[in-house]
């Protein structure tokens, strides 16, 4: 049976996500053979012709594609590729589409994925606009974050979206779950005699999910400016990562299964509570353009949370992410509870060291690791802090690898609903938000360059942050 057609209309065409990373994956998923019978409509309000769109991105995948056989798959590429302006009309958008899809028809009609790369209060413009051209039937929509500012507007938000489309269609995306380092998280806990027993509170004592960033943001300030690292990465981004690190064991793989017991872990989590949050600003950040004076908007964002379950009553998440930190980083770290020490003399090093921690980077060359307490070679009984790593490019397959946009977007068109949130989801998430948006701390300056304001080590107190690491990971050998 060969593969369904698919056309790919793709909204803010012109955009830096587009440029970075939406153009390049599509020729990728189209040159692997993944979606092997694609066209794409881009549209956006810059002026282009189907002819100088396709110039356009010719340089984009040149300039940012890692692949080496991109620039000699283009040329065929290039004839999927049509345009038209955003603000043309319904009707021209349709006739576009027309042309993509001639001749195809009736069981071959192709299937529509519509993605939604335009600012937030652009979004429900589109909606209506494919309404109106009659592009609803046969497609799914692929969303991007924020999605709402709080309860309220995702609530309205949500209802709009479900007068167009029905939530199976909805598709509200998160690149960071799809790395393959976030899906190693299901396997690493439910594949292992060894972790799955003591994934709990009994033996756990900790978990941090900590995501600084060096990046500042000189073109973002003013939409930030009405956002915040809450809710720009935390709602969105590492409570999603928070879901997969915590869920209970689906009923099988299958997106329903997944999703639901995501959702449970949002329901059982508890309201967010001020006296549990840092917020900080990093120095600088008011002198941005679109930026007020006195602006309380927080570039760094640390909080700890609990989930009220069976498995997790009790056990801290600490969650921290932020703009201008000292490094870039995406790590999920699990702190272990130590096991009692009588045994062992004094000056032996036992517990001088911390907790035993399992590990993993979600960066795009992932990695995990296992710390663990050995005995130094030797007379007397002198103990060190070990780690056994395992980097993800050296499994068999890695170069077969999808980057997050591509895997998520071959995901949306097939109709797999795994990585993605729901409504249900996110309304819970606003609901846990809102002690938190109505009696936000003091926002507290930071330097640039630093890991944060100073409170956050009040945060985490007894324990600390693993970030930054005392010991750099290690390079893998050839």
């Amino acid at each position: 049976m060969s593969e369904r057609p698919t056309t790919i209309v793709l909204f803010g065409a012109t955009g830096d996500l587009a440029r970075r990373k939406l153009l390049p994956g599509l020729l990728h998923l189209w040159g692997s053979g993944l979606l092997n019978d694609v066209r794409v409509v881009g549209t956006s309000l810059d002026d282009h012709t189907r002819e100088s769109f396709v110039e356009f991105a010719q340089q984009a995948i040149a300039e940012f594609s890692s692949r080496k056989e991109a620039r000699k798959d283009f040329q065929e590429f290039a004839k999927r590729l049509y345009f038209v302006r955003s603000d043309a009309g319904p009707e021209a958008l349709k006739a576009v589409v027309a042309e993509a899809e001639q001749g195809y028809d009736g069981d071959s009609r192709p299937r529509r994925l519509h993605y939604l790369s335009v600012p937030p209060k652009a979004a429900l413009s589109v909606i209506q606009t494919l309404a109106a051209a009659d592009l609803v039937a046969y497609s799914r929509v692929v969303m991007e974050k924020p999605f709402g500012t709080d309860l309220a507007t995702a609530v309205e938000l949500n209802k709009k979206l479900h007068e167009v489309f029905a939530e199976e269609q909805i598709f509200r995306i998160d690149h960071f779950l799809g790395k393959e380092a976030a899906l190693n998280i299901l396997a690493f806990r439910f594949a292992n005699g060894l972790f799955e027993p003591i994934w709990h509170r009994n033996h756990i004592d900790h978990i941090q999910i900590d995501v600084p960033e060096t990046l500042g943001l000189e073109t973002r300030a003013a939409f930030y400016e009405a956002t915040g690292a809450y809710r720009d990465m935390v709602v969105t981004h590492l409570f999603q990562v928070l879901a997969f690190t915590a869920m209970e064991p689906p009923t099988s793989l299958e997106p329903q299964a997944i999703t639901e017991e995501k959702n449970k872990v949002f329901r059982s989590m508890m309201p967010i509570q001020p006296e549990n949050v840092v917020r900080g600003q990093f120095q600088g950040y008011r002198d941005l353009d679109g930026v007020a004076p006195e602006s309380e908007t927080e570039t760094f964002i640390a909080l700890k949370c609990y989930i009220d379950n069976w498995r997790w009553a009790g056990v801290p998440f600490y969650l921290r992410t932020g703009k201008r930190l000292a490094q870039g980083q995406r790590i999920i770290s699990i702190a272990f509870k130590e096991p009692p020490k009588s045994m062992f003399p004094a000056g032996s090093g036992v517990s001088q060291h911390g907790p035993d921690h399992l590990t993993f980077d979600l960066a795009d060359q992932s990695r995990m690791s296992l710390s663990f307490y050995g005995k130094r070679p030797g007379t007397g009984f002198r103990l060190d802090k070990h780690s056994m790593q395992f980097a993800m490019q050296e499994s068999t397959g890695s170069a077969a690898a999808l980057e997050a946009y591509e895997r998520l977007i071959y995901d949306a068109v097939r109709g797999d609903h795994t990585l993605f949130t729901t409504s249900e989801g996110i309304e819970r998430l606003w609901e846990v938000s809102q002690p938190l948006l109505d009696n936000p701390p003091p926002v507290r300056p930071y330097g640039q360059g630093s890991w944060g304001p100073n409170q956050i080590h009040q945060l985490v107190a007894p324990t600390a942050w693993r970030l930054p690491f005392e010991r750099e990971w290690r390079e893998p050998t050839a």
